[in-house]
């Protein structure tokens, strides 16, 4: 049986790029490696094993484009006010909190938020499949 890990992405400011993680998903270095060419740094925290790869290549000036296929990382929080405020304090740009229903029945409540690399994050509230 497979075991999800980790997702990667790549990041033009790893500096930028961590202290966002730390303050937006209050994920922490969990491990890093710096090699001469790139660096690999894993993010998380207590509530998952999972983690976040974070890619920086030391000599990439262009920023990195996302094509058509990425869709946004998903977290889940328990308090999705609480979240949403606490995000904003921060001065990070948040949307609006949105709910969704699906044949009547209440799935989702969630909004988004942008990294520095232009990647998108849904919080979710931890509710139904959404633990």
């Amino acid at each position: 049986m497979t075991k999800l890990i980790h997702s990667m992405v790549r990041v033009s400011d790893l500096t930028q790029s961590i202290e966002f993680y730390r303050q937006a998903l209050e994920l922490e270095i969990k491990d890093q490696f710096v090699f001469d060419d790139f660096s690999l740094t894993y993010l998380a925290n207590a509530q998952t094993g999972f983690e976040l790869e974070l890619t920086h290549n030391h000599s990439q000036i262009e920023p990195y484009t996302h094509g058509s296929g990425y869709g946004h990382l998903a977290v889940s929080v328990e308090d999705i006010e609480q979240a949403h405020k606490r995000i904003v304090e921060l001065g990070i740009e948040a949307s609006d909190i949105k709910a969704f229903a699906h044949n009547g029945a209440h799935l989702a409540t969630f909004f988004f938020i942008t990294d520095p690399d232009g990647y998108k994050i849904e919080l979710l509230q931890r509710q139904g499949r959404y633990l």
